[in-house]
């Protein structure tokens, strides 16, 4: 079954005209000059790397190292006023998530099939890409039906909890609350569909839930219960259920 994408990777603009992929470029180098033999591959994701980003973006770079603990740390800072948000990993480990289907797919797919190079001698980074598509092909429904069996759990207890707050009339608490509740209601429907989102923002926006009430959250959840029921997945169990089940 074809994953549903949030966006086609694009183009974007030129380099010459986008100050955010200037300054990932400058990170790039002056990673491969200080830590250079020990890097496989550097990368840029989320909005740079969709070529739609703005004045307010942030520019999310990976680098990739060719074994554990080596490398720089994982860190982020404002520079020039962009904020730069630096994380590390090994390739094998890399490797290893993209091969792992959780319940947060909906939410990390983006970086393993929309990853922009700034250094890849290797051509590492579609490695990655392939590694983690292939994966989505041997996963049968049943697999996405369970993690979304799970999802929905941890949906209904933010759901709970921001009806709560909303009948203590903690307005600005269940405020908060209600959003964790829409994006876990977003997370459900992504493993329902095999759709990857790629932010919380798109993920609320394109599951419909972005402005939703606590009541329409409420009928969203009994219907993604009934639509696990008849997957062979119902939310509802018993004790050898809970001890025992797949």
């Amino acid at each position: 079954m074809p994953v549903a994408a949030a966006s086609a990777p694009g183009a974007g603009r030129g380099a010459h005209t986008n100050p955010r992929w200037a300054l990932a470029q400058r990170v790039s180098e002056a990673l491969r000059e200080r830590y250079g033999p020990v890097l496989q591959a550097i990368g840029v994701h989320g909005a740079v790397a969709h070529g739609d980003d703005t004045d307010v973006s942030d520019v999310e770079i990976v680098v990739v190292t060719r074994r554990s603990n080596v490398g720089p740390a994982p860190v982020t800072r404002r520079i020039d006023g962009v904020i730069v948000d630096l994380a590390v990993i090994s390739a094998d480990e890399y490797l290893r998530h993209a091969r792992t289907l959780t319940t947060s797919w909906p939410l990390v797919a983006d970086q393993y099939l929309t990853t922009k190079p700034l250094h890849d001698p290797d051509d590492w980074l579609p490695r990655l890409r392939d590694t983690h598509l292939t994966h989505l092909a041997r996963a049968d429904g049943q697999l996405f039906a369970a993690l979304a069996r799970e999802a929905w759990c941890r949906a209904t207890i933010a759901h709970g909890r921001a009806r709560r707050m909303a009948e203590w009339y903690e307005t600005d608490a269940a405020m908060v609350v209600l959003a964790e509740a829409r994006l876990a209601v977003a997370v459900v429907d992504g493993l329902l569909t095999r759709t990857y989102f790629r932010n919380s923002a798109d993920a609320v926006r394109r599951a419909g839930v972005a402005s939703a009430h606590i009541h329409e959250l409420g009928e969203r959840l009994t219907a993604q219960s009934r639509e696990l029921a008849r997957r062979g997945r119902p939310v509802d169990g018993d004790l050898a259920d809970l001890l025992g089940a797949s």
